[in-house]
């Protein structure tokens, strides 16, 4: 079950990244007028994705933390 927990929190994290970085992406990848800034799609997407990930699981393993053991 806490491995169960810990996969789904990896996977809402790794959404909730993809979700943050899909705001607005259009614009920054067509950044400048001349040529699309494909440091959006090999370096923010990435970024996002693993934060995303790193921080729901770092939220996951506080509060797995905090509850009171039986």
């Amino acid at each position: 079950m806490q491995a169960a927990g810990g996969c789904l929190t990896a996977a809402v994290g790794a959404g909730a990244g993809l979700a943050v970085w899909s705001v607005g992406v259009r614009e920054r990848f067509w950044r400048f007028e001349q040529a699309p800034d494909w440091s959006v799609l090999y370096a923010e997407l990435p970024l996002m994705i693993l934060g995303g990930t790193a921080a729901a699981l770092g939220c996951w393993a506080l509060l797995r933390r905090l509850r009171p053991r039986r």
